[in-house]
């Protein structure tokens, strides 16, 4: 049996990083991944404009006059995720590569996601990461980190081929 091979936690994860790929977001890009009891992907997003707001035509600074910047543009990741499911996300799992702000906590409470698992937590001490703690904890779901991951991908314009053919 192959060895070294992705846990689940892993898998969903990178499915979040790979995500996040996607943002134009030239400070913070962020994926999101959502995974049903079956450990099948029922929706993902990343951080970007809504659909039909030009990315030419919105700012991506995060600091300036409130309507100069990203922030009341910006659709999160878990947002996109959850927005763009397949199907009821009752007793779902999120992956984020960053721990979900307030707003984002609350489309989360009210979906049915009952865990959140994420890679980084780097507004820990942030109002805005405390009180989606605090809904978290009060709606009863739970959210864990993943401390490190080993994964490596690399695809620059190469064709793969199947040699198992």
């Amino acid at each position: 049996m192959r060895e070294n091979y992705l846990n689940w936690d892993e898998y969903f994860i990178g499915i979040s990083l790979l995500s996040a790929m996607r943002s134009k977001d030239p400070q913070t890009q962020v994926g999101a991944c959502i995974v049903n009891e079956d450990h099948r992907i029922v929706g993902i997003g990343y951080n970007g404009f809504p659909r039909g707001c030009s990315d030419s035509e919105f700012p991506w600074e995060r600091e300036g006059e409130f309507l100069e910047t990203k922030y009341p543009y910006v659709v999160h990741a878990e947002q996109n995720a959850i927005l763009n499911s397949t199907t009821a996300l009752r007793n779902c799992r999120i992956y984020v590569s960053l721990f979900p702000c307030h707003e984002c906590a609350k489309y989360i409470v009210q979906s049915g996601i009952i865990e959140v698992i994420y890679l980084n937590d780097k507004y820990a001490q942030e109002p805005s990461t405390l009180a989606s703690k605090k809904m978290f904890n009060a709606a009863g779901i739970t959210y864990r980190q993943i401390k490190s991951i080993q994964l490596t991908v690399q695809i620059e314009n190469e064709i793969f081929k199947n040699d198992h053919a």
